[in-house]
């Protein structure tokens, strides 16, 4: 087993419908790169340029990457990283 990623629903088109995808690397950052080499698509929505892009929130083991290393955040075998995409809106008057 090695690092697994979960993708959420909104991004499983560009997936191929798959909700985890093992992956390999020792950071973050690898491991999305590895996914965007698998799944050029789901790089795209991730990234601008080498930057995450900012609605999206990555975790590791339910830890958010922002307040560890970011993407140069360390992960090994067994670990879960989860994708989440900002959800923005409010209530209109």
């Amino acid at each position: 087993m090695g690092i697994t990623i979960h993708i959420p629903t909104p991004l499983r088109q560009h997936t191929g419908g798959q909700d985890i995808l093992e992956v390999q690397g020792s950071t973050v950052r690898e491991a999305l790169h590895c996914a965007g080499q698998q799944y050029p698509a789901l790089q795209q929505r991730l990234f601008d340029g080498g930057t995450l892009r900012r609605f999206i929130n990555v975790y590791v083991n339910d830890e958010d990457i922002r307040y560890l290393n970011d993407l140069d955040t360390p992960v090994q075998r067994g670990d879960r990283i989860s994708i989440i995409p900002a959800v923005a809106g409010g209530a209109r008057q």
